[in-house]
């Protein structure tokens, strides 16, 4: 084709092969209706105007973006395998929506699957920076309407009429005399022997009927009844449960096993073996692996963390604190904040399924990067990772957690040196102790004012080492991100790149300092927003207090643009800003921005003793957020409905940070063991009141939302809490101070908690 490409005007392909299948090109033609209008000028320009996180992997996709392909099926299905993690955020949903819209088929015939590990996918195989729906949202909707176009070709020729008779609905091609042809029927018709270029437009958006309407979950029913299958349901011939004795500090190791016979002669029990983790046991049911668990006397070596404690650690971030600078001669507002240990585990423990034999292995789990860990799994077997192969599952949640492949790894070590298939799974206390955790962090911001102008806003935050070792998700950048220096760039990368200030506050400058790779971490949900925001709209209150305005006001005069303004105007009138409310109750406000989308909240607190305040655990009580008004603008919305589902997620996200969840750290171990110890969101301090507005946009491009809704939570829940009791809040959660649960034994695993509800997940 040489003629130009138009408005939505793009090159796709039909692939060889026995059936329809379709894919995007490798580069695709700019859209020039999605760029966006230059803003006005600035004091202090953001360098995610320019380019943001997600515009990295954005960019990093797209040449690889052909090899992801539709397949119209003889019976009338349409198959797409996606290469991300669904973990709930409702992704194949949205998936099969956009196929669904341009190939004008009934949502219920679109069958997404999840690709396996593909290492060809270069750059386009990992799900984390709310990239999955910016990202596909073009490919996927050029590869269907590839299928659309060569189906109407081939009925065409069938009908023995012109295409631009035909019209296409509800899965049946038609002509004007109302005769009709299933799309299976040309599935092989519409094939090719060769690989052919074509042209197509991409459905306007004047015309959508499936993109932007509310969609309840295409899995709906199957997880409310249980047919929906994890990496644990799953049937693998051979495959046994299996456990593993961990240390009792963070990554101890094994010094000896006094009682190997003995426990490998208890009931059930198959094997017992020293793996790097700790001691693994498979047997034939989950609860005998626990009672051989319990069995074990283990001599531990000491852990990364020996001795650390969260005085420690704080000891050691104020040392990495990068200064400031010289304070202005003008007035400032200064203020430094503390994050806490928090935990990063998913309602489903981590879990895999590994059966690795002579020269090859295969493995089960639910894996956001599964290109690193197909290629690092390969390397730790020592087997080609042409010999490896990982199947990306459904996972029950994520946050970040699944970035990881902890229990792949584990998992695929045992099934070694067993010589058998295992499904190796999690204790509950295993992720608290050993898991991933959100690093602690301190954050100092410093403003300086004159009159009623802001003339500059510098943020230093320094936090333990975030581990980002499975890079952009293939091997080359996760290497690089382990590398000393290359941890320090790839962090800084990714902290300039995700972090945006969205108030004209003069010159604005903002740093990340990371220390101590002590510990487990990962990017949990939103990574380094919900702290750094909290911080700056906590220091936002304090400079409209010193200026004598209203903090809604405030906001509103400093913010950026109208979009922005929007979004903060829609709470303000929803929730009632400023109206009156008794003492030890307040209203907090906040905004934040990323990738493409902003969002605002208001919060209603109440901090009043023994009113709707409920116990978090001995007759300690804490505050309970009463309402909250949550407005997001993602640019086009594919499923409004899931939006509303990912916010309110984040919602409750952003209430346990502020409030209640945390992990406490002593003698190079963290005392929680469990969700009844960290205290995430409960019922009980859940708003009973709470509204998610969906702000009408008319972008054609969709904006990032998987993570969008904590770092204003958060932050809101945070300044309201300040207004209620008076006092702005430095320490997060709020009441990390009290510990008010008794720690559970160290050798693990614990005992359960009779509120945990596990002995039923562990028998199967």
């Amino acid at each position: 084709m040489t003629e130009p490409f138009g408005r939505r005007r793009f090159l796709g392909y039909v692939l060889a092969g026995p059936v329809l299948v379709t894919a995007a090109e490798l580069g695709l033609a700019p859209d020039p209706a999605a760029a966006q209008a230059p803003e006005a000028q600035v004091p202090s320009p953001e360098i995610t105007d320019l380019l943001d996180l997600n515009d990295l992997m954005t960019a990093a996709a797209l040449p690889t973006s052909g090899l992801i392909s539709v397949e119209v099926n003889p019976d009338g299905t349409v198959s797409f395998a996606l290469p991300r993690a669904e973990v709930g955020q409702g992704i194949t949903t949205s998936t099969a929506m956009l196929i669904a819209e341009e190939l004008s088929v009934p949502l219920q015939r679109v069958r997404v699957t999840l690709a396996d590990a593909r290492p060809e996918l270069l750059f386009n195989q990992l799900t984390g920076g709310s990239n999955t729906t910016i990202a596909t949202y073009t490919p996927i909707r050029v590869a269907a309407a590839v299928a659309r176009h060569r189906l109407l070709q081939a009925a065409a020729t069938e009908l023995g009429v012109a295409a631009a008779d035909l019209s296409l609905r509800d899965g049946v091609i038609r002509d004007r005399a109302g005769r009709g042809i299933a799309i299976g029927e040309l599935a092989a018709k519409a094939a090719s022997a060769t690989t052919v270029p074509v042209a197509v437009e991409l459905t306007p958006r004047a015309s959508f009927t499936v993109i932007g309407r509310p969609t309840s979950r295409v899995d709906a029913l199957d997880a409310v009844t249980g047919r929906k299958k994890f990496a644990m349901d799953l049937d693998v011939a051979g495959a046994k449960p299996a456990m593993v004795c961990r240390p009792p500090t963070v990554n101890g190791k094994v010094g000896s096993v006094a009682n190997l016979a003995e426990v490998r002669g208890m009931p059930g029990v198959t094997d017992v073996v020293v793996i790097s983790t700790g001691v693994a046991v498979r047997a034939e049911t989950f609860g005998q692996c626990i009672d051989a668990v319990r069995a074990l006397r283990v001599t531990w070596r000491p852990g990364t963390a020996e001795g650390s404690s969260d005085q420690t650690v704080l000891r050691s971030l104020a040392a990495a604190e990068i200064p400031l600078g010289l304070r202005p001669p003008t007035p400032v507002v200064e203020g430094k904040f503390t994050f806490h240990f928090r935990g990063n585990s998913a309602l489903e423990p981590n879990c895999a399924i590994a059966d690795v034999r002579a020269g090859r292995a295969e493995i089960w789990s639910a894996l956001k990067s599964p290109i690193v860990a197909k290629q690092v799994i390969a390397a730790r077997l020592g087997l080609p990772a042409a010999s490896v192969t990982v199947h990306v599952t459904e996972g029950g949640g994520s946050f970040g957690r699944k970035l990881f492949f902890d229990a792949a790894i584990e998992a695929a070590e045992v099934s070694q040196k067993t010589g058998k298939p295992v499904k190796l799974m999690w204790h509950r206390a295993d992720d608290s102790r050993q898991g991933r955790v959100h690093p602690m962090a301190t954050s100092r911001v410093r403003v300086s004012y004159l009159g009623g102008t802001v003339l500059s806003y510098t943020q230093r935050h320094t936090s333990v080492a975030t581990d980002l070792s499975h890079g952009l998700g293939e091997i080359i950048t996760a290497f690089a991100a382990r590398l000393p220096v290359g941890d320090i760039g790839f962090s800084e990368t990714f902290f300039q790149l995700s972090q945006q200030m969205s108030y004209n506050f003069g010159v604005s400058s903002r740093l990340l300092s990371e220390t101590d790779t002590s510990f487990n971490t990962g990017s949990m949900r939103n990574v380094y927003s919900p702290d750094v925001t909290c911080a700056r709209e906590l220091i936002v209150d304090q400079v409209a207090a010193r200026m004598g305005k209203d903090p809604y006001r405030f906001r509103r005069e400093f913010l950026r643009d109208e979009r922005c303004r929007a979004a903060l105007d829609a709470v303000a009138t929803a929730g009632g800003w400023g109206r009156s409310m008794p003492a030890g109750t307040a209203q907090g406000i906040a905004f934040h921005a990323e990738y493409k989308a902003v969002s605002a909240a208001l919060v209603e607190i109440d901090c009043r003793p023994g009113t709707v305040n409920r116990p978090i655990r001995d007759g300690v009580t804490g505050p309970r957020v009463t309402k909250v008004v949550f407005a997001v603008d993602v640019g086009l919305a594919v499923n409004p409905r899931g939006l509303e589902a990912q916010m309110m997620g984040g919602v409750m996200d952003g209430i346990a940070l502020a409030l209640t969840s945390s992990l406490h750290l002593r003698d190079g171990y963290f005392l929680e063991a469990s969700w009844d110890n960290a205290f995430y969101t409960r019922q009980w301090n859940t708003p009973p009141e709470l509204r998610i507005i969906v702000l009408p946009s008319t972008s054609e491009q969709p904006g990032g939302a998987g993570e969008l809704g904590v770092a204003a939570s958060m932050a809101a829940v945070a300044c309201a809490y300040g207004r209620a009791t008076g006092t702005m809040p430095t320490s997060f959660p709020v009441n990390h101070g009290t510990l008010s649960f008794t720690p559970k034994p160290t050798i693990p695993p614990v005992p359960p908690s009779p509120t945990d509800g596990l002995l039923q997940q562990w028998e199967p």
